[in-house]
């Protein structure tokens, strides 16, 4: 490889790491900058869900879309376009002086998101072919990607401290900026060959589907006839869900390709995915709350606290791109799966008791993250000729902010539920008020509790049993995803690109 080509890939390397990193910290620090913007916009409660939910429900809604449109168009093209929208989005919503504005500034800041999203994975299989090559810009890419998630919290906490709460956002605008020179010095243009169309009806189709199952778990909207809205947006989500099936079945070039599913490392892959969304990320959501109002942590006891599952997330990812070159998928993957269970298991058992109890099952699970997050993503990608990388990218980052936007609100379901059995049984008088103090002891303001009459030790102990049920809930997860992963990946073998199955193809297809 020429010293031209090396330093070119450093620098593509570079940009795609920081979309990723940007990326990471809009999804986890604004939980920090909440209670700040509950005081100074002002917003109510359903406004600061609908904060932190815009910016995932669009780029669950727009990912795939924007896969295609690369496919199509050059991928180069599109995550330039993504970073610079990204970036102007930031400055809205650093200058926003309403909720509303906020919110729809957070749409499209998601919606950019979902541009550089599809582009970071396809981007990198493009440029870095060779085995290890590859592998270590996987292994960065988790790396940064999992610094922004895990410090999210810590650096946005850290920010509203020494600035105020819009340079969570207006530091974006900067990133962005050297984002597009890296990119535009660095990434050499690639696209799809076969893609001569856009597939517009896959794109709405999956668009409104995804839309209507995010906006009802969000919401905790119940679809009954007592509820004509929830019901209508139900049967819109059913109604485009089987047409866009339809739709991308009967397409000669897919941007969802179903066929896909037949190749067990990449069903594998897609599995180990969603078993990494429905356990670890969103409880990082959840986990500062826990280490601020149950065990009372100052900001700077809690940043070494959290230190314990993001440090191994940027460190762990090397050694699983090489477990995975040695080992291959279904080593590997299972393997983290069951360590994030694992972790959530001694969470569970460190609860009620001292903080540093809780630190154990925060490196496990950090390890399995670290172990699961790149191969997962190398063997999907890997899974697919070059020229698809920008579905199987689709594919896979689908299936992760999919899974996310759901946990994030199922987590956040158990964690009410568990507060208000809890509160139930311990403070039955408090019966007409109930569901008030459960939100309030939920996003860990004890003292509002004490002033709706709780003491601070029932408060504080039903928070308790909440993370409780949250953690079994990870650990059920995330060993149930384990075992399938194991059970499909059972029968993968290496294959090249020219085993994929074309369309043209007869039906014996035959991928695994």
């Amino acid at each position: 490889m020429s010293s031209w080509t090396k330093s070119t890939n450093r620098a593509a390397l570079a940009a795609v790491c920081l979309s990723a990193l940007m990326l990471g910290l809009e999804i986890s620090s604004i939980p920090a900058i909440l209670p700040n913007l509950e005081q100074v916009l002002p917003a109510d409660f359903r406004q600061l869900q609908w904060i932190m939910n815009a910016y995932t429900i669009a780029m669950t809604a727009c990912l795939m879309a924007m896969g295609a449109l690369a496919d199509r168009y050059g991928r180069k093209l599109v995550f330039m376009a993504g970073i610079f929208v990204f970036g102007l989005a930031s400055l809205a919503c650093g200058l926003a002086t309403s909720a509303p504005i906020l919110i729809a500034a957070r749409f499209v800041q998601g919606a950019s998101a979902a541009a550089m999203l599809s582009c970071q994975i396809a981007v990198l299989s493009h440029q870095f072919r060779g085995g290890a090559e590859r592998g270590s810009a996987f292994g960065w890419w988790g790396i940064v990607f999992g610094f922004g998630l895990g410090f999210g919290p810590l650096i946005g906490g850290l920010t509203v401290a020494v600035a105020s709460w819009e340079w969570v956002f207006l530091v974006h605008v900067g990133l962005a900026g050297l984002a597009l020179a890296l990119t535009k010095s660095g990434v050499s243009e690639s696209s799809d060959p076969h893609a001569e169309r856009v597939d517009w009806p896959g794109m709405a189709t999956l668009f409104f589907a995804v839309f209507a199952l995010v906006y009802l778990i969000t919401q905790g909207q119940v679809p009954s006839f007592a509820n004509p809205t929830a019901l209508t947006l139900a049967l819109v989500g059913c109604v485009s869900l089987l047409a866009f099936v339809v739709v991308e079945k009967l397409s000669p070039r897919p941007m969802f390709d179903f066929d896909a599913f037949r190749n067990r490392a990449f069903s594998g892959a897609l599995l180990s995915s969603v078993g990494m969304n429905f356990s670890f990320w969103p409880f990082v959501i959840y986990l500062p709350i826990y280490f601020g109002a149950v065990q009372g942590l100052d900001s700077a006891r809690m940043g070494l606290a959290l230190l314990a599952y993001t440090v191994p997330t940027f460190l762990v990812p090397p050694l699983g791109e090489r477990l995975l070159i040695a080992r291959g998928p279904r080593f590997v993957i299972p393997l983290g799966l069951f360590a994030i269970g694992v972790g959530f298991v001694l969470m569970r058992l460190g609860t009620g008791s001292s903080w540093l109890a809780m630190l154990p099952g925060c490196v496990v699970a950090g390890i399995g993250l670290g172990l699961t997050n790149t191969p997962v993503t190398n063997t999907a990608t890997a899974a697919v000729p070059a020229e698809r990388a920008g579905m199987a990218s689709g594919m896979d980052m689908s299936a992760r902010i999919i899974s996310l936007a759901i946990n994030i609100a199922l987590m956040g379901f158990l964690l009410l539920e568990g507060i208000r059995a809890s509160l139930e049984r311990l403070a039955p008088e408090a019966a007409s008020t109930l569901a008030a103090l459960s939100e309030a002891i939920a996003a860990g303001n004890l003292t509002a509790a004490e002033t709706g009459g709780l003491s601070r030790a029932i408060a504080r102990q039903a928070l308790v049993h909440g993370f409780e049920a949250v953690m079994l809930y990870g650990a059920a997860t995330a060993f149930g995803t384990a075992l399938l992963a194991v059970l499909v990946l059972r029968g993968w073998r290496t294959r090249s690109a020219a085993d994929w199955p074309a369309r043209s193809v007869g039906p014996d297809r035959s991928p695994d």
